[in-house]
């Protein structure tokens, strides 16, 4: 599903309905109704904000019942063009602390926060303080010319897991009541990591050598090739997500000769036709169920995972490149923290 983008001066008037809404807004965001704490013990709790449902889930598996945590960029929308709603304003103005990706994934958001959160408020964009700017990536989707690199870190684990230390030690520095508790999430939260990790390993490992090659709809692996020894041979979607023309359609089905891989990878979050056409030209198998940040079934699931996101996905590309996808079945899926069914989650 793809957002209008609004205009300078939309966002201008925007802006100025932020204001006018944050300062009318003084009472604090509801207690989730599906916690058991006694709401006095609720209405102490750090409001924390977050946007891409891998970083909401992040953020929960650290925070947990201690905070009252609200992602405000629905599951299964494009989060590159996302455009938070006027509503979305109160919820930012609440906040104690606002977790973005950062890297221009949420400008937006960013914008939004920036113009109408209270003065004591932190705005913490994770990848700027993830890897440094000569680690930046750009490539198919996110060419250097356009100014912005490839934001995905969290495809990668081990960058997810940096992501989880910052958020720990923010909400340390505002809670240092409950900074213990944090702390053995945190612990928790990297021992699951570590066992992913090997997991994705020993799966790609299991992947004919030649065949470990992704030819994807949206450009998502940039940072999670490099680490297990994959290479993205290409990415159709273009830089300002139109579909590709039909001169860069033909260019993909010869290259996708030429290499030989077995299977091409879709997007659930990006449904296109191209990819099916390109595919069945090249004689490919075409698989569309690839996802960087659609968590599988519903909040509240035991499997509603950041690592069930990623233990899907590299099951996806084992079966698919002739690997052997049983390999990360032993992984913990669960949420470390516990259900996520009390996180509140924009509906789109």
């Amino acid at each position: 599903m793809m957002s209008l983008r609004t205009t300078p001066i939309m966002h201008a008037l925007l802006f100025s309905m932020v204001i006018l809404i944050a300062s009318a807004c003084q009472a604090p965001i509801a207690a989730p109704q599906a916690t058991t704490a006694p709401q006095e013990e609720a209405s102490v709790r750090l409001n924390v904000v977050s946007t891409v449902s891998p970083i909401t889930n992040i953020v929960h598996n650290i925070g947990g019942d201690h905070i009252n945590l609200a992602g405000i960029v629905p599951e299964g929308v494009n989060s590159h063009t996302f455009e938070p709603a006027p509503s979305d304003a109160r919820t930012l103005a609440q906040a104690d602390i606002i977790f973005l990706n950062g890297l221009h994934l949420e400008q937006p958001t960013l914008q939004l926060a920036e113009a109408g959160k209270r003065d004591d408020a932190e705005i913490v964009e994770l990848g700027n303080l993830t890897i440094t700017e000569d680690e930046y990536i750009y490539d198919f989707s996110f060419p250097e010319s356009a100014g912005s690199p490839n934001p995905h870190l969290w495809t990668n684990p081990i960058y997810a897991l940096k992501y989880a230390e910052i958020v720990r030690d923010k909400l340390s520095e505002l809670d240092p009541a409950n900074a213990a508790a944090y702390a053995a999430n945190y612990d928790a939260f990297a021992a699951q990591i570590d066992g992913l990790d090997k997991a994705i390993q020993a799966a790609i490992d299991s992947i004919p050598p030649q065949n470990r090659k992704l030819l994807t709809y949206h450009d998502s692996w940039a940072y999670f090739s490099p680490r297990y020894g994959t290479t993205v041979i290409g990415a159709i979607q273009p830089a300002d997500f139109s579909e590709p023309s039909a001169r860069e359609v033909a260019d993909l089905i010869v290259q996708l000769r030429e290499v030989g891989v077995p299977a091409i990878f879709g997007s659930e979050v990006f449904p296109s036709p191209i990819l099916s056409q390109i595919g069945a030209e090249a004689g490919v198998t075409y698989v569309d169920t690839l996802s960087d940040d659609d968590l599988p079934g519903e909040p509240g699931d035991a499997g509603h995972s950041y690592v069930n996101m990623m233990v899907q996905n590299v099951q996806t590309m084992a079966a698919a490149l002739g690997g052997d996808p049983t390999l990360p079945a032993s992984v913990d899926t669960s949420n470390t923290a516990g259900s996520d069914g009390a996180v509140e989650q924009t509906q789109d």
